[in-house]
């Protein structure tokens, strides 16, 4: 490939010099090798290009037009190399910016980064896909994600934004008609929710410390979404096993009450992720960079 391209280059200035010689001078080759280039480029177009004699070279009407369309192609060759012009600072803070993450974390604790970033850059756009299920983010050409627990793709750029706790919790209304569970097997006789996972459609464990679990084959309230099995833990009609970043509000105004704390389970990471690595334009940097001081400033785990 690079041959033909430079052969087609070594023609164009032949053409347009008008000697092979003087195609030489100006390409810092020989006249021999522009002569075989020309003759090559013949035999692979089955047409002659230039006729030349002793005294002179004269481009033929065929070679003209192959000329005419070559330059246009080397015109567009040469421009995907050139440096790009210099944007101004308000036109680096233009573009589309695709985002992933949780979906209550996202409508929770993303949603507002974006709503200022938009307010103060006019020149943004934003496609968000809140989904608590994994999806394929460079099918969905993703720049930047929220993932939580583990993240082993050696692609991704990765930023680890804080730790979050997955917490038993319920009203103290529904403790006063329940009890307060001493144990697992307590706990799995009172009303309690489940989410299901998209993945497989089984329920997912209640996960606890020293890699124990609780099946929520019982539950009162089964959903697919983590802010409505909150909302129905909030309810008082049900205890659930609801991420902190959910309930640490309302753990510290005593609207919800931890149970069983001694066996809760080990603390997940939770990181901030850019799929690709590569040149990382301003205006996904600017993103990135206050998703990242947001999330970490509002995600401490108490």
């Amino acid at each position: 490939m690079l041959n033909r391209l430079e052969m087609i280059r070594i023609f164009c200035t032949a053409a347009e010099a008008g000697s092979f010689k003087e195609a030489a001078v100006r390409l810092g080759i020989s006249p021999q090798a522009v002569t075989r280039a020309v003759k090559e480029l013949e035999r692979l177009q089955g047409e002659m290009l230039f006729h030349r004699n002793t005294r002179q070279v004269r481009i033929t009407a065929f070679g003209e037009a192959l000329a005419e369309r070559a330059r246009s192609s080397m015109l567009q060759l040469d421009a995907l190399f050139e440096q790009p012009r210099t944007a101004t600072p308000e036109q680096e803070m233009e573009g589309l910016v695709r985002l992933a993450a949780p979906s209550s974390l996202g409508r929770r604790r993303l949603l507002p980064v974006i709503e200022a970033l938009g307010a103060q850059y006019p020149g943004l756009r934003f496609d968000v896909r809140l989904n608590d299920q994994r999806i394929d983010v460079i099918a969905e050409k993703i720049d930047i994600g929220i993932r939580v627990g583990f993240l082993r793709d050696n692609r991704f750029v990765v930023r680890k934004l804080a730790k979050t706790r997955l917490h038993v919790v319920a009203t103290p209304r529904y403790l006063r008609r329940h009890g307060t569970p001493r144990n697992l097997d307590q706990l799995q006789a009172m009303p309690h929710t489940a989410i299901v996972d998209h993945d497989t459609g089984r329920l997912w464990p209640w996960m606890f410390a020293g890699e124990r679990q609780m099946n929520p084959s019982a539950a009162r309230f089964v959903c697919d979404d983590s802010e409505a099995e909150y909302q129905f833990v909030r309810s008082g009609q049900a205890a659930g096993q609801i991420v902190s970043f959910l309930v640490a509000d309302d753990i510290a105004s005593g609207r919800l009450v931890p149970l069983l704390p001694a066996l809760e389970p080990d603390p997940w990471d939770m990181y901030l992720y850019r799929p690709q690595r590569g040149p990382m334009p301003a205006r996904l940097r600017l993103v990135f960079d206050a998703v990242a001081r947001a999330l970490t400033d509002s995600l401490s785990a108490p």
